[in-house]
């Protein structure tokens, strides 16, 4: 009789599988993003992300009490103004619409993770992630408001800076001021590889952060670059990076991969707007079997080697853990 090897003896029953299974999606690797917009008594439905809202912050403390309870320790604040200027002033006022929302959040849940984005897409009347000056993003002009960005948020208790912005020396320039000004605790969680992605689309419309005009390609990387991400991480590390977050996740895994294998600090996979949306409407035509596919996808991240998962399902991923996946 011909001898082959018999690897199904691992795969015989549910027990087993799980015995042996190599990766796995926990509650704390969750990161949940939340827009948290100006007004009172909002609880709006993004249109092309459904389950996904922006809240007033009236409205949020129930939405914290509810992740808080979902086991999710790790939230991702973004802002939606209503006032916008060419300089983003409202990203880096004292009592902006996230620096209020770090305030309320931290209140109310001193425990939780509270990561701000710090950029100035949502804040600036053109759109973009800096101050633009004849058509073209100003890099070095643009990168001390980032700083005072940062310091704030800091100062409204921030646990974790997260720049966005994909400015040159963007990370040098904050972990500065957040030393200088008393910050050398507060790590920060670099947007190093960030794709020029057209899985943004959605989160768009939850930020208000579309370009006014052109796009955002001379300072977002090509997706057809790999090795580019090799540069842009290492410089980051060398400026003081704490976690590198690759952007977007699911058609970047070989990406992912590489920075695991490159780096040695927690890689961050964000499952993007677009990647969420996706799911969401083939779930809603009943095309796919949304929590079979959403698991497949965190296991996928995981398996690639990210350390922890920023992701609109997080709410999802922790009901299915506390349920029956497997």
């Amino acid at each position: 009789m011909n001898q082959f090897d018999r690897h199904r003896r691992l795969r015989s029953s549910k027990s087993m599988r799980a015995l042996v299974r190599e990766n796995h999606v926990r509650k704390e690797d969750l990161i949940y993003p939340l827009f948290i917009i100006e007004g009172t008594n909002i609880k709006r439905e993004v249109s092309s992300m459904p389950g996904v809202f922006n809240f007033s912050l009236d409205r949020l403390e129930d939405e914290i009490k509810e992740i808080v309870d979902l086991g999710i320790q790790s939230v991702l604040l973004f802002g939606v103004p209503e006032h916008k200027d060419p300089e983003g002033s409202e990203a880096y006022h004292d009592h902006g619409i996230v620096q209020e929302a770090i305030r309320q959040v931290k209140a109310w849940a001193p425990e939780l993770t509270v990561i701000a984005d710090t950029c100035l897409c949502e804040y600036t009347s053109t759109g973009h992630c800096g101050i633009v000056k004849n058509g073209d993003v100003d890099n070095d002009a643009s990168l001390p408001l980032h700083v005072q960005t940062a310091i704030t948020q800091a100062q409204a208790g921030a646990d974790i800076i997260a720049p966005s912005s994909m400015m040159d020396g963007f990370v040098a320039s904050i972990r500065e001021g957040l030393d200088q000004n008393g910050f050398s605790h507060i790590p920060i969680m670099s947007y190093g590889v960030k794709y020029a992605s057209a899985y943004y689309g959605p989160f768009r419309d939850a930020a208000q952060s579309a370009p006014g005009e052109g796009d955002r390609k001379g300072y977002q990387m090509d997706p057809a670059n790999r090795r580019e991400a090799f540069r842009e991480s290492q410089s980051d590390v060398e400026q003081g990076a704490d976690f590198m977050i690759v952007k977007p996740a699911l058609a970047f895994m070989d990406i992912i991969r590489d920075m695991r294998d490159s780096l040695d600090m927690p890689i961050v996979a964000y499952n993007v707007s677009g990647e969420y949306a996706m799911i969401k409407a083939a779930s809603l035509n009943d095309w796919v079997d949304e929590q079979r596919i959403v698991m497949e996808t965190m296991v996928g991240f995981k398996r690639a080697g990210a350390d922890l998962i920023i992701t609109y399902f997080a709410k999802d991923v922790c009901r299915y853990l506390e349920g029956d996946y497997a």
